[in-house]
């Protein structure tokens, strides 16, 4: 999957998720919703041709095990899913849902640890925590393989830019001023 806006916006209230399904946003990343309301926010979302991203982590009420997945997988059947656990991303191949694993740049060892991991659960896309190192961008892309995702701490156009100029496919965000798409640019 390409994404043709350059930020991916990530709602954290029905209130921004519903001024989303008329934007020409392609994609809503939902963050911090809650289990009841999952289902119903994905087949809404996707209705309006969005695809629909949900983080599993972040699910009040979900536990994100087999389980967990199994429910999201062959209940809720969003687009993707976004975690920082190997198990869900390997959960979402198998409900050929797209995965993107979140990848926290806290020190060298973490980083190495992670990028271990990521070689075996192979996601689709790997988000790096905080977007706002264009060098650890470039790096993580080019050690994986993977397309990446810039998320965290961006609050800024020039920081979107610089993310996508270090190699980032899109970057997701919280902060709706950011949140241009195609048309607007």
């Amino acid at each position: 999957m390409n994404f043709k806006d350059p930020v991916l916006p990530a709602v954290k209230t029905v209130k921004e998720f519903e001024a989303l399904l008329d934007s020409e946003t392609e994609v809503i990343i939902l963050l911090e919703s809650r289990l009841g309301l999952l289902r119903k926010l994905v087949k809404v979302g996707q209705k309006a041709g969005k695809k629909i991203f949900v983080h599993v982590d972040l699910i009040q009420g979900l536990k994100a095990d087999d389980f967990g997945m199994e429910y999201i997988g062959q209940e809720v059947k969003p687009d993707g899913v976004i975690s920082t656990r190997a198990h869900v991303i390997r959960q979402a191949k198998k409900y050929e849902m797209v995965s993107v694993q979140r990848l926290f740049l806290i020190d060298s060892q973490a980083i190495e640890h992670n990028v271990k991991l990521m070689k075996k659960s192979q996601p689709d896309y790997v988000e790096v925590l905080p977007g706002v190192l264009p060098g650890m961008i470039r790096e993580i892309k080019a050690r994986l393989g993977i397309p990446v995702i810039a998320g965290g701490l961006i609050r800024h156009a020039d920081e979107v830019d610089e993310a996508i100029e270090a190699g980032a496919s899109a970057v997701s965000s919280s902060h709706k001023d950011l949140w241009r798409f195609s048309h607007d640019t």
